[in-house]
């Protein structure tokens, strides 16, 4: 599955949430992003440490989500940010261990801007309709085209994907590298 980014988020989870980390890095993604945003910056790291366990057993990358100072106090070289975030933090994380820097985005424009700041690679979308934004249009393939089109950096689709494959092929058909994938990598 090196087409996949697997994304996190322990409430979904119907057993222990390192147990279904442990499920997801037995299927070999290209990365899992922690996006775990409720927690203290204890918490995370904390957490953050024991997800690392578990994907370095695989080797599979970490990325973390947000947290910066995390990332930068642990080591964990790969964070993954909003375009508002990526602008607070550009300064600090050109001169930090971060090597991989992530960006969700939601335009064209957005992409464009996301590569010009470092960004290593975007997520766009959400492509299909899904649960997590419920009553929120999606985007779909012809704005994942466009993305694509528009950067010279990897682009991941995200929203609406499952494991299954079928939508994975239709975003890389519009020039995905690959497909970002929560409830089913929850799931599994």
């Amino acid at each position: 599955m090196q087409d996949v980014i697997a994304i996190t988020n322990r409430r979904l989870c119907d057993r222990p949430f390192l147990e279904q980390i442990e499920r997801v890095c037995k299927l070999y993604p290209a990365a899992v992003i922690l996006r775990e945003k409720d927690l203290s910056d204890a918490e995370y790291a904390a957490l953050a440490a024991d997800v690392y366990s578990v994907c370095k057993k695989y080797n599979v990358r970490l990325i973390l989500h947000t947290y910066v100072a995390v990332a930068e106090k642990t080591g964990i070289n790969a964070i993954h940010l909003s375009i508002d975030n990526l602008r607070k933090y550009h300064s600090q994380l050109k001169d930090s261990n971060v090597a991989i820097k992530g960006c969700s985005i939601h335009s064209v424009q957005e992409a464009v801007e996301a590569a010009e700041l470092g960004a290593s690679y975007i997520t766009a979308g959400h492509i299909y309709s899904t649960d997590c934004k419920r009553g929120v249009p999606p985007r779909g393939l012809e704005f994942l085209k466009a993305v694509c089109e528009n950067v010279n950096i990897p682009v991941y689709a995200i929203g609406g994907i499952n494991i299954d494959g079928s939508r994975r092929q239709e975003v890389q058909e519009c020039g995905a590298k690959g497909s970002c994938i929560m409830s089913g990598m929850m799931k599994a």
